[in-house]
């Protein structure tokens, strides 16, 4: 239904409510509740005795997300799984119990409810709530940081195969995957491109649960410690940005386009990975994530117009955008 002809007094009552939802399916993931109900219905009551929770309460939680198609309940009071609540469950296929982990957590959570502070002052409360900026944080905090990279590479895994499908990688022999994270967007594009020897790059605690030895590419891709403000490794035909840019602010992300256009041959590109917003009422992912960052991080996301200032500054050219069966599109670039 589009939002401007439904009914206006219900549309902002669950908008209001919506946060509600999101407690609810963070508190029904932590538990587990999906994995119990994998073998088939089970009441409220019987599933509080295992999970050590008190019954009245999780039958209220499930009765609520039930209502939302996130589990079902039959006339006798029994939840049983939905085709959303089975992606809840930790072994199913394509799986996403660490995302919404991950889009729960409390380093977004808990600066969602100064919003309108960080309106006002243009500054996001992260680094005062947490005594660190975000990156720091997570690294300080293994817990924390292990959900938000398991959560990202869980979404990633989505995306992954129809981006490195939608690019022409066939006439290069050497890209890195700057700030890769655990590999997954490297291995999709060493699967499409068997010619291509591939760089994971990124810092030392990332890494650790790389993928590309589980993948069977140990033998094409490199795994390379470092930090992508300082420097990148060179020679590559192609530079890989996924979800990089996103999280800085323009000054940085010129930083970081730099040290990628320093590093490259004359005939090699950036290729940006990230949402490109369209203009105006048009709907589209990119712009809640846009206030999920400004809640967190200093950066956002962007329009084609505004990629293409960013790249001038860093004495580079915006040549296409190529848009994915993904939310995210790939922004391609080459020295000017």
């Amino acid at each position: 239904m589009n939002p401007q002809t439904e009914n206006p007094v219900q549309r902002l009552i669950d908008l209001s409510y919506g946060f509600v939802y999101s407690a609810a399916l963070c508190a029904a993931t932590e538990l587990g509740v999906a994995d119990l109900l994998e073998k088939g219905p089970r009441s409220a009551a019987s599933l509080a005795e295992e999970l050590g929770a008190d019954p009245q309460s999780l039958y209220r939680l499930l009765r609520l997300l039930a209502s939302a198609g996130v589990f079902s309940e039959d006339d006798s009071g029994h939840f049983s799984l939905t085709p959303a609540a089975d992606y809840l469950r930790t072994n199913a296929p394509g799986s996403l119990r660490s995302a919404v982990l991950m889009l729960t957590q409390k380093t977004f959570w808990t600066p969602a409810g100064e919003l309108s502070e960080t309106v006002r002052k243009g500054k996001d409360p992260f680094d005062r709530i947490f005594g660190a900026p975000f990156f720091d944080y997570l690294e300080r905090d293994p817990k924390e940081g292990a959900r938000f990279h398991r959560g990202m590479s869980c979404l990633s895994d989505l995306e992954n195969a129809p981006i490195a499908k939608s690019y022409d990688f066939t006439a290069m022999k050497r890209v890195v995957d700057v700030g890769g994270g655990h590999g997954g967007l490297i291995i999709e594009v060493l699967k499409a491109a068997p010619q291509v020897r591939g760089v994971l790059y990124d810092h030392r605690h990332v890494l650790a649960e790389a993928r590309i030895a589980q993948a069977g590419l140990a033998d094409r891709c490199e795994l390379a410690e470092g930090d992508f403000f300082e420097s990148v490794p060179a020679g590559a035909d192609a530079y890989l940005l996924k979800r990089i840019l996103h999280d800085w602010s323009d000054e940085v992300c010129v930083r970081i386009l730099r040290n990628c256009r320093k590093a490259m041959p004359e005939h090699g590109r950036i290729l940006v990975v990230d949402a490109v917003l369209p203009p105006g009422n048009t709907r589209h992912e990119g712009k809640v994530v846009d206030v999920l960052l400004m809640m967190s991080l200093p950066g956002r996301e962007r329009t084609e117009e505004e990629f293409r200032k960013l790249f001038a500054q860093a004495g580079l050219k915006l040549t296409r955008v190529i848009h994915t069966p993904a939310l995210l599109s790939i922004t391609e670039a080459v020295p000017a």
